[in-house]
């Protein structure tokens, strides 16, 4: 029996997996609110007790860099080492990947149903392909092609340095510069970075705040309610702020098909995308990608499709795990 985990700045997801068949069978799942526990060793702890499990290997994907085993979340207050989780349970390894590469791995376990396609790119599309996932942060990873495989890799390419395309990016780019210090491309384009967008239109007056859909905010998800102002077309300056946050997620969408030099296919993760559909069908999204100047047909021709199965991560955190298994079964 292998752990899968799937750890979020705001749920931790963990499930156990039989790995005794030809590809891992889920047999126990659950969600935990992360920040109401002090680390993953707690967690992992209660959902080995409530389950019974007898663990023989564990994989978690999480969010932030991992190094020699080591990762401080980035939007947890919490230091996780893999020795020290393995030590506690008993385990020869707990691995420790970054949760985009977690989703990486996962995409090989996704079928046709658990995909929309944006944009079809080419017939004979092959090559590197690259995850964007947008959430509570903002995720991407790679999968180099080595000519039989793909081959899956962490970045942090969430952090670096946002670029705006416009005047009204300029000046929400100097706006969170006065509020924030050095922006990223995961204070715009995130779930906190709807909310920042938001309140920058507010702040600029592109728009008078909705009485009701302001009392609605208070104490919830602001970037969920801004989501449900916009498509039910109840405030005019949430409409606008998701029209940006999508034209921004796609702009860094094409940035990262260039980068890892994608051709094989870009695939957009996180827990955000499946909740905007309808949005990122209406052509903002695609407008924004395509715009590569003389790269514009390199664009065209990825395939572009969004993950809809949200037990991505954890379908790939668990064929990690079974992969490493493998690897140290005796021969």
């Amino acid at each position: 029996m292998i752990l899968a985990g799937d750890i979020g700045g705001t749920s931790t997801r963990l499930a156990a997996f039989d790995v005794g068949g030809d590809k891992p069978r889920l047999t126990a799942e659950k969600t935990y609110p992360s920040a109401k526990y002090s680390g993953l060793g707690e967690i992992v702890g209660q959902f080995v007790a409530e389950h019974g499990l007898q663990l023989s290997y564990a994989c978690c994907g999480i969010a932030g860099p991992v190094q020699d085993g080591r990762v401080k979340t980035t939007n947890l207050p919490w230091m996780i080492e893999g020795a020290a989780l393995a030590r506690q349970f008993g385990l020869p390894a707990f691995a420790l990947i970054n949760d985009l590469e977690a989703n990486a791995w996962g995409v090989a376990a996704l079928g046709p149903e658990d995909l929309l396609t944006l944009n079809p790119g080419a017939p004979n599309a092959h090559g590197n392909t690259a995850v964007i996932a947008a959430g509570t942060g903002l995720g991407e990873a790679g999968m180099y092609w080595d000519g039989s495989e793909h081959r899956p890799f962490a970045c942090e390419g969430g952090h670096v340095d946002f670029a705006p395309r416009s005047d009204l990016e300029i000046e929400l780019l100097q706006y969170l510069i006065k509020k924030f210090g050095r922006v990223s491309y995961e204070r715009v384009v995130s779930g906190m970075g709807l909310g920042n967008i938001y309140e920058f239109l507010l702040a600029s007056g592109r728009g008078p705040e909705v009485p009701e859909v302001a009392a609605a905010m208070q104490g919830k998800d602001l970037a969920a309610e801004i989501t449900r102002a916009a498509q039910e077309r109840r405030s005019p300056v949430c409409t606008l702020a998701l029209d940006l946050f999508v034209s921004i997620y796609g702009a860094e969408a094409g940035n990262v098909v260039l980068k890892f030099m994608a051709l094989g296919g870009l695939y957009i993760g996180g827990g955000i995308a499946p909740k905007i559909l309808d949005k990122l069908k209406d052509g903002t999204f695609m407008r924004a990608y395509l715009a590569k100047g003389r790269m514009q047909p390199l664009c065209e021709a990825t395939p572009v499709r969004v993950i809809l199965n949200p037990n991505t991560a954890l379908l790939g955190a668990a064929r990690y795990a079974a992969r490493e298994l493998r690897l140290r079964a005796p021969r």
